[in-house]
């Protein structure tokens, strides 16, 4: 099975993001406030939310590239050559002969909040296995960022340790957005035991309120709660308030960005696009970890770029440009 060439790997540009996990289809209900079973029809949307991040990442004139498996079937080359016209490297791409692409019908409420129901089992995405991965790539990223739907089974999850391992054994920075799915975890327990047991190893965790509420069993307002997430070792972290802005919590300082009010249709990806966005700036200049004013610049833009990527259906083509991101920020609230 041999990985996709594109042309683009030749020479690693210095500050590459490569994104590890799954990329699947999403079918969006054509109406808003439906159930999928009153749902009249749907449009198709890439999705999937490493494949998100990096495509966010090379929409606002960064550099990334995908790790990850797909079905050789229509759904998985559409896919991969989404990645490519969205300017992500694709050489860490692969085809499985015998497996499916992942598909999500996801319902969107009135508010634009959704509901998912997936069709894995297994999908490609989840049958990568450790001799498959190209680590000559993750090896030539600045930053290696994971979710947590890479880890429910196997062989992918061996996958996703190894290629973890060899990320940090390079001294790169790993970046981590467990995206808790509940519905693709075998229990509630599981999810919390399974997203938890790689949290150590990151640099830089990004997580929403909701997943703070769910990982800590607590109050997400309550500080008290974030910070027993926070450990030795981890350089930032940040708790997404959805359009409310977001908190940081350094070693050295923290605080809360405020975010901005748009006509929200469908928060998907929008996470991504914050996440995005972030290690774009990471990957020009780490010194944002110690340096507040600059993370406080940055965070203003990603609020901006969440933000924008809540007014359109689907996440991919919903990511903002550095010009639109930048617009909101300087019409401000």
């Amino acid at each position: 099975m041999a990985p996709l060439g594109d042309g683009a790997a030749a020479s690693a540009p210095a500050n590459l993001v490569v994104s590890f996990g799954e990329m699947l289809i999403d079918f969006v209900p054509d109406v808003a406030g439906l159930s999928l079973a009153e749902s009249g029809g749907f449009v198709k949307a890439p999705g999937g939310a490493p494949a998100n991040v990096a495509c966010a990442i090379s929409k606002l004139g960064g550099s990334s590239a995908f790790v990850g498996k797909f079905g050789d079937d229509e759904f998985g080359h559409m896919l991969v050559n989404i990645l490519k016209q969205n300017g992500v490297n694709s050489e860490g791409c692969l085809f499985d002969q015998h497996a499916r692409t992942a598909l999500a019908f996801v319902t969107l409420k009135k508010n634009g909040e959704r509901e998912f129901m997936f069709y894995r089992n297994p999908s490609a995405d989840m049958l990568l296995t450790e001799a498959e991965l190209n680590l000559d790539l993750i090896r030539r990223a600045k930053i290696f960022h994971y979710g947590s739907i890479s880890l429910i089974a196997e062989p992918c999850r061996s996958a996703h340790m190894a290629a973890m391992r060899a990320a940090k054994a390079a001294g790169i920075l790993c970046s981590y957005d467990p995206n808790v799915r509940l519905p693709l975890w075998p229990s509630e327990e599981a999810a919390r035991t399974g997203i938890l047991s790689i949290w150590k190893e990151a640099d830089f965790i990004k997580v929403s309120d909701d997943e703070v509420a769910f990982l800590t069993q607590g109050d997400a307002n309550d500080e008290k709660n974030v910070l027993s997430l926070w450990f030795d070792g981890l350089k930032l972290l940040i708790v997404t308030d959805g359009d409310k802005g977001c908190r940081y919590f350094t070693k050295d300082f923290k605080g809360s960005v405020p975010g901005y009010k748009v006509n929200t249709v469908d928060t998907t990806g929008a996470g991504d696009a914050f996440v995005g966005s972030l290690l774009v700036n990471v990957a020009k200049d780490d010194s944002i970890f110690h340096n507040e004013e600059k993370l406080r610049e940055a965070l203003k833009f990603s609020n901006a770029c969440g933000a924008i990527c809540t007014t359109q259906k689907g996440a991919i083509p919903a990511l903002p440009t550095v010009a639109a991101a930048q617009d909101l920020i300087a019409k401000g609230n």
